[in-house]
């Protein structure tokens, strides 16, 4: 091997930067880099290096390879240096001026004052992405969906009948208020639904249950009480 020790410059004085070139094997002309310290240590690495100087000496644009100093990074490094403040003149006001501290109950926070109370934001139509998504029994059949009575129109861009009862389903799970349905009719949600869109009720438009749809109701309920009564007893 050869080997060639000099001064290091980049170091603290007494400091020896020694370069070793290999001869042979796969990596003969290979540079080797060490640091001999002034008591004669010899440091194989940076990390080393570090913990033989300590604290005191800050290695950050030390290139180990070269031995010196990297200023570039060094300039770099000081320009996003937080702790760097520039000097500030601290000389006091020579005009003493009183200070009045006037206390609220009433004070309110910024986003009251600008916005009033914030709400997380809503997804509008969140169903369509529901799309092509269909339920499945044990048996995975497909489970046929439900069918609207005539009274019940969607409220909303290419909105299907699955959309249409997964916004209804949403808002008897989620919301505690009476479902009714939007107060604006299609044409008016359609100009502009980011306004015109109630997000607490279901797309539909509002839905209007006379006296005589509740005794057909009633009716229908009785019926299927009744066929299932004879059923159980046919069962007996």
């Amino acid at each position: 091997m050869e080997k060639r020790r000099l001064d290091c410059v980049g170091l603290p004085p007494g400091w020896k930067r020694e370069e070793v070139v290999r001869k042979s094997g796969l990596s003969a002309g290979k540079t080797d880099v060490y640091y001999i310290s002034p008591d004669g240590k010899k440091i194989r690495s940076k990390p080393q290096l570090a913990r033989q100087l300590g604290e005191q000496f800050d290695l950050s644009a030390f290139d180990f390879r070269s031995g010196r100093i990297n200023h570039s990074q060094l300039r770099k490094r000081m320009r996003h240096d937080g702790t760097l403040v520039l000097p500030i003149r601290q000389t006091a006001s020579i005009f003493k001026q009183p200070v009045t501290v006037i206390h609220r109950e009433e004070s309110k926070t910024k986003s009251e004052l600008k916005h009033g109370p914030q709400d997380p934001p809503k997804q509008l139509f969140w169903e369509k992405r529901l799309q092509g998504i269909q339920a499945c029994d044990s048996q995975e059949e497909v489970i046929k969906a439900l069918d609207l009575p005539r009274n019940v129109q969607g409220v909303g861009p290419e909105l299907t009948t699955e959309n249409i009862l997964q916004s209804i389903s949403a808002a008897l799970h989620i919301s505690n208020s009476p479902v009714v349905g939007q107060g604006n009719n299609r044409a008016t949600v359609a100009k502009n639904p980011g306004v015109n869109i109630d997000v607490y009720q279901p797309h539909i438009q509002q839905v209007i249950v006379s006296e005589e749809d509740i005794r057909r109701q009633e009716l229908k309920v009785i019926e299927a009480r009744k066929k299932l009564q004879d059923a159980i007893k046919g069962l007996m």
